[in-house]
């Protein structure tokens, strides 16, 4: 299979519709008076890709959204995985036009192999760097939990080998209780053992860098479909370098669509991807050595040089 999702259409040119069968909704009032007692609070997502000239994406086994902040990258990103009822844990930044705007999306999906049209498969979806941020820090949390868990475990485990008192076993209530004792007194159970099995193990968290590539490592199936939002984030260039070839890998020879919305000149550069600049007005697909945030690099390092060279 090359491509789960083909193609992907934005209403932009019913977006004036749109917008005033909201208005006319807020205001109760029927559309032929809609603009004496209509109203709308927040008309994004129009607005956004018409000026672009944007209105259909087509797509690659690997196809990138780039542009700065407010560019619309990730809002495309929103747009498909809520079209596509993809898995998502973080939530969006919605509107009251949002769910009008991405039902009003169509979608076509490649063929598989007997020329049949391929469905997204189950198990597809969009992560954020929200996502990444939300596992560090319960990571963080429960392994902060642990600790003072191991703290009062120790002089649990100190009190039930000094007090050899009986434990009653009056009822399933008891269980705990006559369990912990029975591991304090175990001549085969250490004290360290007794904190495992009573306290937990702490989760192994290194760099932010790190988890955020261990956590791609473990959420990322084979065949299967992905929305990546800015993955870089936290990621140190070297990262970023391991990431590009992860994803490279999942794309190459595992069966993986990608759909990455991202600025990392890392990324930008991974194999056959189709970038579109959503920077550019109107939107245009670019090669990725020829975007702005590319330029800079190679100019300022290009202008420094001698430096690496030692001239």
């Amino acid at each position: 299979m090359s491509r789960y999702l083909e193609s992907f259409t934005l209403p932009t040119e019913r977006e004036k519709d749109l917008i005033v069968r909201r208005m006319a909704k807020n205001g109760n009032t029927d559309p032929e008076m809609v603009w004496k007692y209509g109203y709308i609070d927040n008309e994004y997502p129009c607005g956004i890709f018409g000026p672009k000239c944007l209105s259909e994406i087509w797509f690659r086994k690997t196809t990138i959204f780039y542009g700065g902040n407010g560019s619309g990258k990730s809002t495309l990103l929103n747009l498909i995985a809520s079209k596509l009822e993809l898995n998502r844990i973080a939530p969006f930044n919605s509107s009251e036009l949002f769910d009008d705007y991405a039902a009003a999306c169509r979608y076509t999906t490649g063929e598989d192999d007997e020329d049949f049209r391929a469905r997204i498969p189950n198990g597809s979806r969009i992560i954020t760097s929200d996502d990444i941020f939300d596992y560090m820090l319960a990571v963080r949390t429960n392994n902060a939990e642990i600790a003072d868990a191991i703290e009062d475990g120790k002089a649990e485990y100190k009190n039930l080998r000094e007090h050899p008192e009986t434990v009653r076993f009056n009822s399933m209530a008891d269980y705990e209780a006559v369990r912990r004792k029975i591991l304090a007194r175990s001549r085969s159970v250490s004290r360290r053992e007794f904190l495992r099995r009573t306290a937990g193990k702490e989760v192994r968290l290194a760099s932010n860098g790190e988890t955020a590539l261990e956590y791609f490592e473990t959420k990322l199936k084979n065949d299967t479909l992905y929305c990546l939002d800015e993955p870089e984030n936290s990621m140190s260039p070297a990262m970023q370098l391991e990431l590009l070839r992860m994803l490279t890998e999942k794309v190459r020879y595992c069966g993986c669509q990608l759909i990455i919305a991202t600025h990392s000149p890392f990324l930008l550069s991974m194999e056959d991807a189709r970038i579109y600049d959503l920077d550019a007005s109107p939107a245009e697909i670019r090669n990725w050595w020829e975007l702005e945030n590319t330029k800079i690099y190679y100019e300022f390092f290009k202008k420094n040089r001698g430096l690496f060279e030692g001239e």
